[in-house]
């Protein structure tokens, strides 16, 4: 069984934001709350159902804590969180 835990980076597998990546910063039974820090900011997260997505299972240990144990944290972050895990994805799919 896939895992959503809070903190974790997830691709949208449907809907106009298809392929786009995000963090979990919540989640119930069956939906999750997703921010990008860009278009889905911590002010206004978008709720999904996990069935749409797909778990990537990388994490930033210190973002994740600080989501867990309710500290302040940026729009910035998260984004930085993300760009940098596009980057690391390109310089590996160029190696090959």
């Amino acid at each position: 069984m896939m895992a959503y835990e809070t903190g974790s980076l997830v691709r949208s597998l449907a809907g106009h934001d298809k392929d786009d990546l995000f963090i979990i910063i919540q989640e119930s039974k069956e939906y999750v709350y997703l921010v990008d820090g860009k278009y889905r900011t911590l002010e206004k997260p978008k709720c999904k159902k996990k069935k749409h997505l797909q778990p990537i299972h990388e994490k930033d240990e210190t973002l994740t804590k600080k989501l867990i144990d309710g500290e302040h944290v940026t729009n910035e972050e998260i984004k930085y969180f993300i760009k940098c895990y596009k980057r690391r994805k390109t310089i590996c799919q160029k190696q090959m």
